[in-house]
């Protein structure tokens, strides 16, 4: 390459020697082809030089560092697709999570409702069943408090009479007259409201 450069050179002076060897006398220096040996040596000196340098030092170190800028872009780029398909792994990995959570969640709630519904059906039934058994007692009561009612009324009315007309009289009078009046009345009364 350098022969190169200095042969094109040598070409260029040759063919500008002849051309401007009549400019001689214009009184420009460096079209004078006296000079033009010196020019031609120091300019293939400085030339190729600066090639060399340029080659040898300053070129390579900046191919290396334009192969070092694409291997770090390409590892770069790498990285980044791993992390990208690392990431949405991690997406799909947590939308899956709260799918799984939401169905467990949904299951949960559904147990629970359906062991509340079991249980205000089986309370339900049990508070029918007290219920039930209350008015079974509550009748029995009642049925009770029917029969005994008029022994309690006769026996009430026949204490109350007595004790009326001896704060009336001031004598006692003889309870079991008074107790055969108020069976009498009572089996009066009562056969009006059960209809015996």
């Amino acid at each position: 390459m350098l022969k190169r450069i200095f042969f094109y050179s040598l070409i260029l002076n040759t063919l500008l020697f002849s051309k401007l060897y009549s400019a001689e006398s214009g009184g420009m220096p460096q079209l004078n082809p006296e000079f033009w040996i010196s020019q031609i040596f120091w300019l293939i000196l400085t030339f190729g030089t600066l090639f060399i340098i340029l080659s040898k030092f300053i070129l390579p170190k900046i191919s290396n560092n334009l192969e070092l800028r694409k291997s770090q872009i390409l590892e770069n780029v790498e990285m980044a697709e791993k992390q990208k398909k690392e990431s949405e792994d991690k997406i799909k990995e947590y939308e899956d999570l709260i799918a799984k959570s939401k169905n467990e969640a949904r299951n949960f709630f559904n147990e629970a409702r359906k062991k509340i519904l079991f249980d205000i059906d089986k309370k339900r039934e049990q508070l029918e069943q007290e219920i039930n058994n209350e008015i079974v007692d509550v009748e029995k009561e009642i049925i009770d408090l029917k029969k005994n009612a008029p022994e309690k009324i006769n026996k009430i009315s026949i204490e109350t009479s007595s004790n009326l007309i001896k704060y009336l009289i001031g004598e006692e009078i003889n309870s079991s007259s008074i107790s055969a009046i108020a069976e009498d009345l009572s089996k009066k009364k009562m056969s009006k409201y059960y209809g015996n």
